[in-house]
């Protein structure tokens, strides 16, 4: 429970709601009396029912589908709270949208994700807390701080009670280069194996080719990725994995499950035997038919939030 002499109040949008209310559950305090709701144009407005004059408030807020609609009322909530003299506002994001498009690929791109962390810090925010944001860099583009909090840790617990001894025979597989950083923490928490799915063009138009480096023959495979959209790149991987690597079983974690079309229809046909994915985004309706299980990040963030309110290091859920 908290005790502190200042107040803390946890406020939500349409985003996530059941995940909000899990956090205020987590830390012991009720969530907060407020309403977000759309004028017939689509205009989003809030309303507050009750104070939050010097309060330290936080409001929880996924940017995830509908993604513009959930920034907008995210930027609504933090204005109206700054403009009603809170005194400390935190952004909670448990998912960041727009973090893919964190740099220029070619002429003329725009860099979406230091666009949208300028917009929150303009409608009043002072600080941030999210978990996995796609690059780590984007923690960068905020003019205030903003705290990045890890999953891995999550899945390692629901690993080890799950394998128990066996993991130590198991490989953790990167699906792609880009998030190698990320599996290998994550191996070396579970003490198992690493090994990555790379994918290239071997020659002009011959088609992409993909490569296990690393052992996986005849082993039990745990692929790991922070996002799952159209779920092609970690079905193809575990493809792979069998086809290629001589894997055995091969199941997936991930941190956000965007789950676009045609995510489900392709993780029902795959070879993965199960997906874990974190509640920073709500559950797909149809999660069950593609063998997909949720894991709650409500004790991590009522952690963060509860020692960021009383001023203690959250260091060993971030970087």
């Amino acid at each position: 429970m908290i005790s502190h002499e200042r107040s803390i109040k946890v406020f939500t949008g349409n985003a996530n709601r059941p995940l909000a209310e899990s956090i205020c559950k987590a830390i012991g305090i009720r969530i907060g009396d407020n309403e977000v709701k759309g004028f017939a144009d689509g205009e989003v407005s809030c309303s507050f029912y009750e104070t939050v004059r010097g309060s330290d408030v936080f409001l929880v807020q996924s940017i995830c589908k509908p993604v513009n609609d959930n920034l907008m009322e995210l930027l609504v909530m933090i204005d109206a709270c700054r403009r009603a003299s809170a005194g400390r506002i935190t952004a909670v994001i448990p998912y960041f949208g727009y973090a893919r498009q964190d740099r220029k690929t070619k002429s003329r791109d725009p860099i979406s994700a230091k666009l949208v962390a300028n917009m929150i810090v303009a409608a009043g925010a002072d600080r941030i807390l999210t978990m996995d944001l796609h690059a780590s860099q984007i923690q960068g583009f905020f003019d205030i701080p903003a705290d990045n909090l890890l999953s891995y840790p999550l899945f390692a617990d629901y690993y080890a009670k799950k394998f128990g001894s066996a993991l130590h025979d198991m490989v953790v597989v990167s699906p792609d280069v880009g998030p190698i950083a990320r599996a290998r923490k994550f191996a070396e928490t579970l003490d198992a194996g690493l090994a990555i799915v790379d994918k290239r063009e071997e020659a002009p138009g011959s088609g992409e080719v993909r490569h296990v480096i690393g052992e996986v023959k005849d082993r039990d495979c745990i692929l790991f990725a922070d996002i799952v959209d159209t779920a092609e790149t970690i079905v193809k991987a575990a493809k792979t994995l069998v086809e290629i690597g001589g894997a055995n079983r091969v199941y997936a974690c991930a941190t956000h499950g965007v789950l676009s079309a045609p995510a489900i229809d392709l993780l029902e046909k795959s070879k993965i035997d199960e997906l874990a994915l974190l509640d920073t985004i709500p559950a797909h309706p149809e999660a069950a038919r593609a063998r997909i299980k949720y894991l709650t990040t409500a004790p991590v963030f009522g952690e963060a939030i509860e020692r960021s309110f009383q001023e203690i290091s959250i260091t060993k859920f971030a970087f």
